[in-house]
């Protein structure tokens, strides 16, 4: 199966729109929550970045974030949960770890690596919902070229949208 790049940029720019949010930083933790998610963070093995578990017949999720990863961390483990809630609505689990009992899909070291579709499916939204096309459009457009290996200028943007100088570079590159 692959990845659905056009239906996870119309459900994203829906997003954006619905909840009318036009300009960086995405307020990923109001989003959640609008959408009926609860976040709760605890400290956690550094290999756990997050998880979503959906509770189906009552009509709620949770999301878990490692709260001893990084704030840019953390927000990219929220957005990444919340792709994996709008995207891949069957499914009840999605955690970090090995769990013999569940089906588990995870966010941790290997969901960086793209090598499950649903892994990546869930990276592009988080990427696409923190780092909008047309928001960095604008911010290109404002300073008219960009060097990517311009350290000062990428870190000011990486702040601008609370997300780590790796994320908004890769972000760049595959725009």
């Amino acid at each position: 199966m692959a990845v659905r790049k056009k239906y996870i940029s119309i459900t994203v720019e829906k997003l954006l729109n619905q909840y009318n949010i036009e300009a960086p930083p995405v307020n990923i933790e109001e989003l959640a929550g609008a959408l009926g998610i609860t976040i709760q963070y605890e400290p956690a093995d550094d290999k756990l970045s997050g998880f979503l578990i959906r509770d189906l017949k009552n009509h709620r999720a949770v999301i878990g974030v490692n709260s001893s990863h990084p704030r840019n961390r953390k927000r990219f483990t929220i957005a990444h949960e919340i792709g994996h809630f709008l995207l891949h609505e069957s499914e009840k689990v999605y955690m970090d770890g090995i769990n013999n009992i569940f089906r588990v899909h995870h966010r941790n070291e290997d969901s960086s690596k793209g090598s499950n579709v649903d892994e990546k499916e869930a990276n592009l939204f988080a990427a696409e919902l923190l780092m909008p096309k047309k928001f960095l459009a604008k911010n290109l457009d404002d300073c008219n070229t960009l060097n990517l290996l311009d350290e000062e200028r990428l870190n000011k943007l990486a702040d601008s949208y609370q997300v780590s100088h790796q994320a908004l570079t890769y972000r760049l590159a595959y725009l």
